[in-house]
């Protein structure tokens, strides 16, 4: 065996043993869950839902993250705050829609943990709540320019969300001390002060590079219907090695700004690692000149697999969220200017399409004789998803406009079920005469698109003795595929 091969082989057997823990100073998706960045890839209060979100510290010491929310259509960012975690401290919040379904979405807490600003334009975080703002893509904030896509405020009531690290609180520090909760009031009693030191720009002095152990979740909860639909976020772990910290009001830190220190003393920023593994369960190392290319290479599937039910007989539906939480460096014209980079091929202007493949299975090996496309035809192209979150919907009904059966979604292109029960393949790569990330320092290609997402479906039973109805529901992450070459073999 070749000494990379037994290298490769010796690090996958380590990491199949404590997960990435011993993988230092590069991007990783941790497959326990745990790591300096979280990625959420949905949220909505369509359809008279709320979505209720934690994050959780398990680490020793504190932090300080950035809260970023981004709506569906071109991840145009809605709000964002920092954020203190003390010590195995635990903060959560919810998403709710102001009003009627002409309204927008806002953020509430009754957390005690310390945000800045915890007061903005009027409102307040743990009273009236902050409401999601639309400057960011109907012309009000001069950095960014119209995109094409809606400008009203229903633009936020569906997207995802990113917690990125900026920071290791120091212990000992005025920053520390004033967010750590006082105990001595039984459970869930204890506040901290929450003093000057998190306010602006001050907390920045108290900081060294991040370390990990961030671990969040989402349940969607539509309390009229009795449905819960619950995942687990993403973790990003090896982001960076160094502090990120920005103020409020700041569009960093980003996931562009994936980084490590190389070795021999070069600069920080200058190349970003990821390890991914490909079909076989071998080990990749990917060394990247952009930040975010490391990002997008951990969450890069040549195709993704789930299945789908829409019996009438049990009254069930389903939804597939398929999230690209990096797209908008590819394709925003903000961050590109007018030519999308690989693997997206459109800029966004109301829609960034990319073309898929779509082949669909019943549960006895049947395939789809039907025209497996996505329809109505939300986007300018056949079998092409157009934002960055696409709510797939499994629907015989193709009213165009006509929202998503489980989430209510507006987001929703339609694949027409083959049978009543099945499963699917989405090909990422293929589509558009290829889709391929950069190639890395080394010449090695990853194929396909970075994606997150899951398929959620309900059941309705109306049968139940004494008239009463009941809903359920279920929801289940993508599983995936891989594919890494260089030049005309596979990665090794």
């Amino acid at each position: 065996m070749k000494k990379n091969s037994l290298t490769t082989a010796v690090v996958a057997g380590l990491a199949g043993v404590a997960g990435f823990a011993g993988l230092a100073n590069a991007v990783d998706l941790n497959p326990d869950g745990l790591g300096q960045v979280l990625i959420y890839p949905y949220y909505t209060v369509n359809k008279g839902q709320d979505t209720m979100l934690s994050v959780v510290n398990t680490a020793d010491i504190g932090k300080a993250v950035k809260v970023r929310f981004l709506e569906g259509y071109n991840s145009r960012e809605v709000l964002d705050f920092n954020l203190f975690l003390s010590p195995h401290d635990v903060w959560t919040a919810t998403i709710v829609a102001k009003g009627d379904d002409s309204s927008g979405g806002k953020l509430i807490t009754h957390d005690r943990s310390c945000v800045y600003p915890d007061t903005a334009g009027g409102e307040n975080i743990r009273t009236t709540g902050f409401s999601f703002r639309t400057a960011a893509f109907d012309g009000g904030y001069a950095p960014f320019p119209k995109d094409g896509g809606p400008t009203d405020v229903t633009r936020t009531r569906e997207g995802y969300f990113e917690i990125i690290s900026m920071g290791d609180i120091v212990p000992g520090s005025d920053l520390y001390d004033e967010t750590l909760h006082a105990q001595g009031n039984g459970p869930n009693g204890g506040v901290p002060s929450c003093d000057k030191s998190v306010i602006g720009n001050n907390a920045g002095g108290y900081l060294v590079a991040p370390t990990g152990g961030l671990f969040g979740s989402v349940g969607i909860v539509n309390v009229a219907e009795g449905t819960y639909f619950a995942y687990n976020a993403d973790a990003i772990d090896g982001f960076t090695d160094t502090v990120l910290f920005s103020g409020s009001a700041q569009l960093t830190p980003s996931l562009a700004q994936a980084n490590h220190l190389p070795a021999g003393g070069a600069a920080a920023g200058t190349r970003a690692t990821a390890y991914v593994f490909q079909g076989g369960g071998s080990l990749v190392q990917l060394d990247y000149a952009n930040g975010i290319d490391a990002v997008s290479a951990v969450l890069t599937a040549d195709h993704i697999y789930n299945e789908y039910t829409v019996s009438s007989n049990i009254g069930s539906n389903t939804d597939w969220v398929v999230t690209f939480p990096t797209k908008r460096f590819y394709v925003d014209k903000y961050y590109v200017g007018a030519t999308a980079v690989a693997p997206f091929v459109e800029v966004f202007n109301k829609e960034s399409n990319v073309e898929i493949g779509i082949n669909v299975y019943d549960q006895e090996e049947g395939h789809g004789t039907v025209d497996d496309d996505i329809s109505p035809p939300i986007s300018s192209k056949p079998n092409a998803l157009p934002f960055e979150v696409n709510v797939i919907s499994w629907l015989t009904d193709t009213t165009a406009g006509a929202p998503s059966a489980v989430l209510g979604s507006k987001l929703r292109p339609n694949i027409p079920p083959y049978a009543d029960g099945g499963w699917a393949a989405l090909d990422l790569a293929s589509g558009d005469a290829g889709h391929a990330l950069r190639q890395d320092l080394n010449g090695k290609v990853l194929h396909g698109l970075p994606v997150t997402g899951f398929m959620g479906y309900s059941l309705v039973n109306g049968n139940i003795s004494g008239g009463v109805l009941a809903n359920y529901g279920g929801l289940f992450r993508h599983r995936a595929s891989r594919l890494c070459t260089q030049g005309d073999v596979a990665c090794s």
